[in-house]
């Protein structure tokens, strides 16, 4: 058995070998492809910000500020419209809502059951008291009531102030 790092320092000897170097991959900036040592090319802003750009198609189309969110090609694009992801074999489960009886505020489930299974003549009957009831009220309501005679309050009215002005 080898050990992770001796067989990282071996992988790093048969590239050696080969005539190339261990180097790190970059992105292209652009279109989000991978850019391999050796190709591509790099831009550096005034700013400072470098871009890698993996050909001439993305490197003009990045100057040209197109937008790699609406070029079907590109990863960004792909990710924003969901390309190429494979569904998942296990389907989302749906929750499914259960009924629970159980008391609310003050009632319990026992006075809730038994109004539920009344007879629907009881809740018309007392509808037709209360509505007596108001009946009864308007008319106590509507009894003149004899209240004592009040004198009006006399009104102070101001004389009406003196013309000024000339002939017409």
């Amino acid at each position: 058995m080898v050990s992770d790092d001796t067989a990282f320092t071996l992988f790093l000897a048969v590239l050696s070998i080969k005539g190339k170097q261990y180097e790190k991959l970059e992105v292209c900036s652009y279109s989000g492809f991978k850019v391999y040592p050796g190709h591509g090319k790099r831009a550096v802003r005034i700013d400072g910000r470098g871009f890698y750009f993996i050909n001439k198609k993305c490197e003009r189309s990045h100057f040209l500020k197109r937008n790699p969110r609406e070029i079907s090609w590109t990863v960004l694009y792909r990710r924003k419209y969901k390309k190429g992801i494979s569904e998942e074999l296990v389907k989302k489960r749906t929750k499914r809502v259960t009924k629970s009886a159980r008391g609310i505020a003050g009632a319990s489930l026992a006075e809730i059951m038994a109004k539920r299974n009344q007879k629907p003549e009881v809740p018309k009957e007392k509808q037709k008291q209360k509505e007596m009831e108001k009946k009864v009220k308007k008319v106590e309501k509507k009894k003149p009531q004899v209240a004592p005679s009040k004198q009006k309050a006399t009104k102070i009215t101001q004389k009406a102030a003196p013309r000024v002005g000339g002939k017409r």
